[in-house]
């Protein structure tokens, strides 16, 4: 990390059960609730005034909602305690993390406020690393928080996610005490069934896994709802990339993988939809390619990661935009997250990596 400066940053603690956890999201001494609920319940609202709640919507909600609360009570548990400390109706929080997918059976897949690159390496100074940056709805841009969660469901000990309140711990990205690390990225897609919604999905896998092959054994055992990329990477150096299909997930493993907003493997790349004229859409590609160009030379630690995650177009030559830039409620870059288990340590731009506002945020020894 020569010549990389990081101000040492504290996460919200939050502990106990699942549903006191969720809860004590509400007692972060900067949560705004009105900006939490415009985030999250204000959303659902214009989705229903659109007209996107028909009676196959209703139905897939009604049969997803006995799926997670089967397989996944912890998670609902997690889902119920956010609503009750905000004040909010957990129905709609529920649906608030479907929209990308009613959006999708609407063939309307917009992915302006959901984008998103991420990869991951197996070694290098920082020792293997996982990096992200969070392309999403500025909406959320003043309730995106760094989390430090333990509690009896967290049999790995303890977690560190960046999320947004409102929303599950592992919302976006996260490492565990184990040193498992993952990150997502949204994909639109043609085909959805009933099955796990990756925004649970990831919290239980930072609370349950250690491994990536923790991680894969979870995600076989259980049907997926579709759409989007989860990127791993451990403390061995092993790393993977799942597509989440809803047909059967994809994997990609070992050495340096990425993604960004579409299915790249030939069994799933057909699956993606993306819309004529929408900005992520149209660069997800661009983003991919030059991930790809670089990756396999750049030396993999935390202070070279931030400077490839700071590109815009104008960087240089075949530059992709990497750091996005919106109006406050288009699509973003709203922080980028650069995870280290060897550091055990979050490395953590708040808004635009080219902004130059980097913190530091420390797993408990």
């Amino acid at each position: 990390m020569t010549g990389f400066a990081a101000a040492h940053a504290e996460p919200l603690v939050l502990s106990g059960d699942a549903w006191t956890r969720g809860a004590g999201q509400a007692s972060d001494a900067f949560a705004d609730p009105a900006r939490v609920r415009d985030a999250t319940i204000g959303r659902v609202e214009q989705a229903r005034v659109a007209g996107l709640f028909d009676a196959a919507a209703r139905d897939y909600l009604a049969r997803q909602r006995e799926f997670h609360l089967a397989h996944d009570p912890d998670g609902m548990a997690e889902l119920a305690g956010i609503a009750d400390g905000f004040g909010l109706p957990e129905d709609d929080l529920f649906t608030h993390l479907h929209l990308g997918t009613l959006n999708d059976f609407k063939s309307g897949a917009r992915l302006d406020s959901d984008g998103c690159s991420a990869w991951a390496a197996p070694d290098g100074p920082d020792g293997p690393i996982v990096v992200k940056n969070r392309d999403y709805s500025g909406l959320h841009k003043g309730i995106q928080r760094v989390t430090l969660q333990s509690g009896n469901d967290v049999t790995t000990g303890a977690m560190l996610c960046v999320g947004s309140l409102g929303s599950p711990a592992g919302y976006s990205s996260g490492m565990n005490a184990k040193g498992l690390m993952l990150a997502d990225t949204q994909v639109a897609v043609r085909a959805h069934r009933v099955g796990w919604l990756r925004y649970f999905l990831m919290t239980r896998i930072l609370a349950t896994c250690g491994t990536v092959g923790d991680a894969l054994d979870l995600i076989a055992s259980k049907p997926h709802a579709g759409g989007g990329t989860l990127v791993l990477a451990d403390a061995s150096g092993d790393t993977a990339v799942v597509e989440l299909s809803a047909d059967a997930t994809g994997i990609q493993r070992g050495g340096i993988v990425w993604r960004t907003n579409h299915y790249v493997l030939p069994d799933h790349a057909a699956d993606t939809l993306l819309p004529e004229g929408d900005r992520i859409a149209g660069n997800s590609g661009e983003r991919f390619a030059y991930l790809e160009r670089w990756l396999p030379g750049l030396t993999l630690d935390t202070a070279h990661a931030a400077r490839l995650m700071q590109t815009h177009r104008d960087t240089g030559p075949g530059a992709a935009p990497l750091c996005q830039h919106g109006e406050t409620e288009a699509s973003q870059t709203l922080s980028t997250s650069i995870y280290s288990c060897r550091l055990g340590a979050l490395t953590f731009s708040q808004g635009n990596p080219c902004g130059g506002d980097w913190q530091t945020y420390r797993m408990p020894s």
